[in-house]
């Protein structure tokens, strides 16, 4: 099935391990066969990789956009993924955890980084809770 993707004028994506930028001027294109593709807004730079789960994205964003398998990138997956289960409380972020690692051994990294987000999303409504609460403790 083609993957359509609609572009922004100047924005950025990743197809196969090459960066393209669109011109002055919306575009579209349709990718015909299986590749890896990654938007500007999801590829994820390593200095954005601050918190635990953005700490598990960027090793699966790794093994999608790489030609060949690294057992390097994989083994800091699992340490990070490992780290962040036995951290989180949450049977549901648990169950995602679980969907996200399954997907990796499947080899379904996009899968994944979609499944990921929302470990991301999760992450963050935590921290801003505790950062409201202590904000909240320090006003009294």
């Amino acid at each position: 099935m083609p993957l359509k993707l609609s572009l922004k004028p100047g924005e950025k994506f990743v197809l196969n391990g090459a960066v393209l930028q669109n011109g002055d001027r919306r575009a579209t294109l349709v990718l015909q066969n299986k590749a890896s593709v990654l938007r500007e807004k999801d590829i994820m730079h390593e200095n954005e990789v601050t918190t635990p789960a953005r700490r598990i994205y960027f090793p699966i964003m790794m093994m999608y956009l790489s030609e060949k398998q690294d057992t390097k990138i994989y083994d800091e997956f699992v340490v990070r993924m490992t780290e962040f289960m036995n951290a989180v409380g949450s049977a549901d972020a648990m169950q995602e955890c679980v969907a996200v690692s399954r997907d990796v051994m499947a080899g379904e990294y996009y899968k994944a980084l979609i499944r990921c987000r929302k470990l991301i999303d999760y992450e963050d409504e935590r921290l801003k809770s505790v950062a409201s609460g202590l904000s909240d403790s320090n006003d009294s």
